[in-house]
């Protein structure tokens, strides 16, 4: 069986292209640009966490999320921001950078209260209209583990400059079916670990964004 780790985000890579994840993740020899919304996340992602957990005040050009992290840091429960969660491939809870560790995740906030736990991701995107909840479910699973104790998760992903919450809500009878519909994806993602195949997709991101300029479907036009 392959031995290899994988996140959201590494899994929505491979599923947008194999070829650019097996350049970016497996072989390593590209990397990609940090682009100036990246940047940007990151700062308010940090200010957003130092704010919650240390109290320090939020630099004035990020001003504007005070109004939706206050109701967050008022919340009752212990409070955990940007926390590294792992789990095995049996599906138990371990440490990030453990040597069995199959699955990463990080919440940007996690508010354990009892049965109950708050799972935030905050957003930094122009709008919230393709809101994408599915890490919120990895997430939520991975708590239901790491705290056994929680039985509901209220979930949602904030999206500071688009002025939104999209909120999801999760209990523990649930993991099963949860985690059910990651198999599919996953074992196609193991398939081409075993046997080191890895088509390009051409997608979206080819014509200007791609970073793998050898391909041959790099700077070509957008596919339908």
């Amino acid at each position: 069986m392959p031995n290899f780790t994988w996140s959201y985000s590494a899994l929505s890579l491979f599923q947008q292209c194999p070829r650019k994840y097996h350049r970016l993740k497996v072989v390593k020899d590209i990397k990609d640009k940090e682009t100036h919304a990246l940047i940007y996340g990151k700062e308010v992602h940090k200010a957003a966490e130092d704010y919650v957990r240390d109290g320090t005040p939020i630099p004035p050009q990020y001003a504007y999320i005070q109004q939706y992290v206050d109701p967050l840091k008022n919340l009752p429960g212990q409070k955990l921001c940007e926390y590294e969660m792992g789990l095995t491939r049996e599906l138990e809870p371990c440490g990030f950078k453990d040597k069995d560790v199959w699955w990463r995740g990080i919440a940007d906030l996690l508010i354990i209260d009892g049965e109950k736990a708050t799972l935030i991701d905050y957003k930094t995107g122009k709008s919230s209209a393709y809101a994408d909840i599915k890490q919120l479910e990895l997430l939520s699973l991975a708590t239901f583990k790491h705290f056994p104790e929680v039985k509901k998760i209220k979930a949602g992903l904030v999206f500071f400059v688009a002025q939104d919450l999209v909120k999801a809500e999760y209990v523990d009878t649930q993991l099963h079916d949860i985690w059910a519909k990651w198999a599919p994806e996953l074992l196609r993602l193991e398939k081409s670990y075993e046997v080191d195949v890895w088509n390009a997709k051409p997608n979206f991101t080819c014509r200007k964004f791609c970073p793998v300029t050898d391909c041959e479907h790099n700077g070509k036009g957008e596919w339908r």
